[in-house]
């Protein structure tokens, strides 16, 4: 049977959208080949691995990986952690400090604070043999915090009740639609106070402090880079190339060495992310995917 002049038109349309996606899904992969082929030649010698930790720290399953495979990795000679956030999660934290623990074990770690290295980022921070913090630096806020919002009184008024079947009192504290109770509030605080011990003592312990002084010091305020010389939450005000100076002189990892980033960077991650869609894209209608006549039900869109 004849196809009528808009199909025809309508099917060149779709072949020529689907020419363009084959085209930019080839360029694309082999950008990304060649991004990644650039990496490994790197590594293919001795090199500095450096990783990036930016923004809200969560549990983070790849970069742990990227972490544990420098610990591996002979080439790599000492690991940069430059670090640019307001922290996260506990466990988050507590995760990315022990993978760079691991590599600390075998090869020397650093860490250099941007703008903002707090909380969860000061945790990460700890992690390295050598901390380094620009004069302006936030860091700190060494301390726990949970917060709940509780809109009981605001329920009242709307006239909702929300009822609640519990296998015991505490389960389901904190809600949003009753006031936490006194039992409750006891409970919380002691995940608080216990999660806050174990941050004092690691601050006590990495920073070679008494646990009266770490204490003293995680008031949950915010030090500058300036202050935090002087109390002793880092050892020294600079950037990536007081790091490499400090590699060199104390670890003799020399300075020629390149640095090479191992994890994904934003544009290679907007760069897999673009070849997956292209990919999907091809793929994704049959319309598009196949040829000639086809006996598919398909309902358009």
């Amino acid at each position: 049977m004849a196809f009528d002049l808009d199909t025809l038109i309508d099917r060149r349309r779709l072949k020529r959208r689907l020419r363009f996606w084959r085209l930019a899904a080839v360029l694309a992969i082999i950008a990304l080949v060649f991004v990644f082929a650039q990496k490994a030649g790197l590594r293919s010698a001795a090199y500095v691995a450096r990783i990036s930790v930016d923004d809200i720290i969560l549990e983070d399953a790849a970069l742990e990986e990227v972490i544990a495979n420098v610990a591996n990795d002979k080439n790599a000679k000492a690991l940069i952690v430059r670090i640019n956030s307001p922290g996260g999660s506990t466990t988050g934290s507590e995760s990315l400090y022990q993978a760079l623990r691991q590599v600390a074990a075998t090869k020397p770690v650093v860490s250099v604070m941007g703008t903002l290295a707090a909380s969860g980022g000061y945790v990460v921070a700890i992690a390295g043999d050598q901390i380094f913090a620009r004069e302006t630096t936030l860091t700190g806020s060494i301390g726990v915090i949970m917060e709940y919002a509780e809109f009981s009184r605001l329920f009242d008024k709307l006239g909702v009740k929300v009822d609640a079947i519990k296998s015991a009192p505490l389960k389901g504290e904190p809600s949003l639609a009753e006031p936490l109770s006194k039992e409750g509030r006891l409970a919380l605080q002691g995940l608080i106070d216990d999660s806050y011990d174990w941050f004092v003592g690691l601050v006590a312990a990495r920073r070679n402090m008494s646990e009266e002084k770490a204490r003293a010091l995680a008031d949950g305020r915010v030090y500058t880079g300036r202050q935090a010389v002087k109390n002793g939450l880092i050892d020294a005000l600079g950037g990536e190339a007081e790091a490499r100076a400090w590699l060199m002189s104390e670890r003799g990892v020399a300075t020629d060495l390149p640095t090479v980033d191992v994890d994904m960077t934003a544009e290679e991650r907007l760069l897999q992310q673009f070849v997956g869609d292209a990919i999907a894209r091809i793929f994704a209608s049959p319309r598009l995917a196949l040829d000639g006549m086809v006996s598919l039900w398909h309902p358009t869109t």
